[in-house]
């Protein structure tokens, strides 16, 4: 009996009602283009989270039931994650009505042959990850299914290497075989518009068909838009990570005719988008929520948009802070202790020390401190350096500590009141932490010591904590910080670039990314000179339990 001639689509769309799927048109997009698109060289692009490596899995399911000759090399940035793929297919294989009888009593997950293959040296299915040894083998298919993930892209360096190793497949391919690239573009340097600017077939769908972008919001109350509203509407957003909003329209604004107008100036990253690919999955909450969960601008371009930029246009721009000059004050109202800067009510403190040796012509041993008030906002009231030895101590039997940088770290801790701080125990910080819990003692305060040994990636980490508050618009700075060498080190910073000044920004950054301190503790001599916690706090209650 002659098998019948299913296109992938009536393929796709058997599989799922076997899965209850409802299908959207995305899919039905997707299938199509890779059940016609011949090109020897595709790239395939969706957003993050449209299910395009589950949809891939069954077109290759299908490509063997069409040909059980068929040798694909699937190819992902490590053997686990190209795993994912062979293992999905596997499923489909077992359960598809078209795939009975096709697989082996007991196939391999990183390799199997169906029944009916030809090649006994070369799979039917191979999973490898970028940095495994291929060489000797031969496919018919190369399936790159997310070969360029964040840590392989780092450096130029690495993507020079991720490039090296998929140049393997010139050896690999047999004549006709067709390469496929499934992926977001992770860096400004991605292979995948490489690729396409070469001469590749290319499909590419991002969240958002249409979207403008505006980042100088501070004066204006109307912008605008050139496309046309689709039926879901459209959907305009403001700030990134945790302080971003999705808008609502006839509350937060109002749209005249290609003009979204608001009453006030925005002063926030501002976007607007429309015609969403996918919006009975990616509901209105959904996508606000995605987007508070991404860090930077950046990476939500890349994922969901489908667009790196250059990674220089990441740059911390200063004049996105918003100066003041008062200093906070702890004074006593309704029956409690609050700290007030200004008219705000501060709510936390976040101090931060990146410690070094402090010397001349060497890093600052840079400290900062970030206020928190009860809207979100973020007041970035100290960075400064502390200067020479960590501690001197006295030539006594006492051993007092008579100076040093850990005593500079005392004055900023008893002015402010701060009943925390983080040490960066990397490097030379590493004793710093057991040096200034001793200076506090001798100096009768109050405030936890906690030792932090920063991980991965510093440049990474110095965007993850200030390039979301600063475009957010919550971001504010003491003109004394503005003063200093922030501004400078703000300015100049590349993230391109690993040795360069940013140890003020890097302190910054780790104050931000810490937990709001919430520990119910004083600073001063709790013997002679008692003070109050200025935090508020949720008050005593007696309670009564039934436990009968």
């Amino acid at each position: 009996m002659a098998k019948p001639d299913v296109g992938f689509v009536a393929f796709f769309l058997m599989w799922a009602r076997v899965m209850g799927w409802k299908v959207p048109l995305l899919h039905i997009r997707i299938c199509h283009w890779l059940e016609t698109c011949d090109d020897p060289v595709r790239v395939l692009q969706v957003f993050r989270g449209a299910s395009k490596s589950t949809t891939y899995a069954v077109y290759k399911a299908w490509k063997l039931y069409r040909n059980r000759s068929n040798r694909a090399l699937i190819w992902a940035a490590d053997d686990p994650l190209a795993t994912k793929l062979t293992r999905d297919t596997l499923n489909v294989m077992r359960r598809h009505p078209l795939c009975a009888g096709m697989l082996p009593r007991k196939p391999g997950a990183q390799s199997f042959w169906v029944n009916g293959a030809t090649d006994a040296r070369n799979p039917s299915m191979q999973a490898v990850g970028v940095n495994s040894n291929v060489t000797g083998a031969r496919a018919d298919d190369i399936d790159y299914d997310d070969i360029e993930v964040p840590k392989n892209i780092k450096t130029p360096e690495a993507r020079a290497n991720l490039r090296m190793k998929t140049e393997e497949s010139t050896f690999i391919a047999v004549p006709g075989a067709q390469e496929t690239y499934i992926g977001t573009p992770h860096t400004h340097d991605s292979i995948y518009p490489e690729l396409i600017a070469a001469g590749a077939a290319s499909l590419k769908i991002p969240l958002f068909e249409n979207a403008v972008r505006y980042e100088d919001t501070t004066q204006a109350t109307r912008y605008r838009f050139d496309f046309a509203i689709g039926d879901d509407g459209l959907y305009v957003m403001t700030g990134v990570y945790k302080h971003a909003r999705l808008l609502v329209e006839g509350r937060d604004y109002r749209v005249d005719g290609r003009f979204v107008v608001f009453d006030a100036p925005p002063g926030v990253v501002l976007d607007i988008y429309a015609n969403c690919a996918w919006p009975e999955r990616f509901t209105r909450d959904d996508i606000e929520k995605r987007r508070k969960k991404t860090r930077t601008l950046n990476y939500w371009d890349s994922q969901y948009q489908l667009e790196a930029k250059p990674i220089n246009e990441c740059r911390l721009d200063p004049a996105k802070m918003k100066p003041y000059a008062t200093h906070p004050t702890v004074e006593r109202a309704n029956g409690e202790m609050r700290m007030m800067l200004g008219g705000a009510r501060i709510i936390g403190a976040r101090c931060y020390w990146d410690c070094s040796l402090g010397k001349v012509g060497g890093d600052d041993s840079a400290l900062s401190l970030i206020l928190d008030d009860s809207a979100g906002n973020y007041y970035w009231h100290v960075a400064q350096a502390m200067i020479g030895e960590y501690a001197v101590f006295s030539d006594d039997e006492n051993s007092q500590i008579v100076t040093g940088q850990v005593l500079q770290a005392c004055d900023v801790i008893e002015r402010f009141q701060i009943p925390q701080v983080y040490v960066e125990t990397n490097g030379v910080g590493t004793f710093v932490s057991k040096l200034l819990r001793k200076a506090l003692k001798q100096r009768r305060l109050q405030c936890a010591v906690l030792e932090i040994n920063a991980k991965g990636n510093k440049n990474e980490r110095i965007l993850a904590g200030l390039e979301p508050p600063l475009r957010s618009g919550v971001m504010w700075a003491h003109v004394d910080v503005l003063d200093g060498p922030t501004w400078d080190q703000m300015k100049d910073w590349n993230p391109a670039v690993a040795q360069q000044p940013d140890d003020y920004i890097d302190s910054a950054a780790g104050a931000i990314l810490q937990a709001p301190v919430r520990i119910g503790k004083i600073v001063g001599n709790p013997g002679s000179d008692l003070r109050e916690d200025w935090r508020p706090g949720t008050g005593v209650y007696d309670v009564t339990v039934d436990m009968a």
